[in-house]
């Protein structure tokens, strides 16, 4: 990937913008679209409406996001034609959405996890809240170049992000929510199991 951008650079308000070849512009066309239905999601999941489906909600969302990001992962790196970063204008404040997944994930939330599988397996202690509001900034952070209508900075954002961010991020979180939804429906006594099955076999 190339390097981040010179923050020291001059911003340039209005940009003469490139053409972008039509399979990049297909790609920043899904990849905003994937990004906007995963903060509906989890903007959605913060509000404590969902309840007990929350969770299974969740593991389709950040699914799908992964599914997006392998895209940018794997294609050629995208190179922007400036050397720095234009300003896009303020990107919305994610942390009363992260507030909002903390309250709804009490007593879930907290997990152990791993600085980097191949160089420093220390345990450290990580946050499903947090993981899914860092997810969500950095998505909300290219669609603002998208959505100003610079394609190629949007696209080399996400892909630069998600390579070195919020793939990891959302990688830990699909692992986490994964297993709580086993522990949830797996986790339950052989009697339990047992009248359910009764139950099953014997419904008309």
């Amino acid at each position: 990937m190339p390097d981040a951008h010179d923050p020291t650079e001059t911003v340039v308000p209005a940009p003469v913008l490139a053409a972008v070849p039509d399979e990049l512009t297909e790609l920043a066309r899904s990849t905003a679209a994937e990004a906007r239905a995963f903060l509906d999601v989890v903007t959605e999941v913060a509000t404590g409406r969902m309840d007990e489906t929350a969770l299974s909600v969740l593991l389709l969302a950040i699914s799908q996001t992964l599914l997006t990001g392998a895209r940018l992962g794997a294609v050629a790196d995208v190179v922007p034609s400036r050397r720095f970063e234009p300003d896009a204008g303020p990107d919305p404040d994610v942390d009363p959405v992260r507030a909002g997944l903390a309250n709804v994930m009490e007593g879930l939330d907290d997990y152990a996890d791993v600085v980097d599988p191949l160089t420093n397996a220390e345990l450290v202690r990580g946050a499903l809240s947090d993981d899914l509001a860092s997810v969500a900034a950095d998505l909300v952070h290219g669609l603002r170049h998208f959505e100003r209508g610079d394609t190629t900075e949007a696209l080399w954002w996400w892909q630069f992000s998600y390579l070195s961010s919020w793939g990891l991020r959302a990688t830990a979180a699909l692992r986490v929510v994964q297993s709580l939804l086993g522990h949830l429906r797996l986790d339950v006594d052989a009697e339990t199991v047992a009248d359910a099955e009764f139950d099953a076999l014997n419904t008309p």
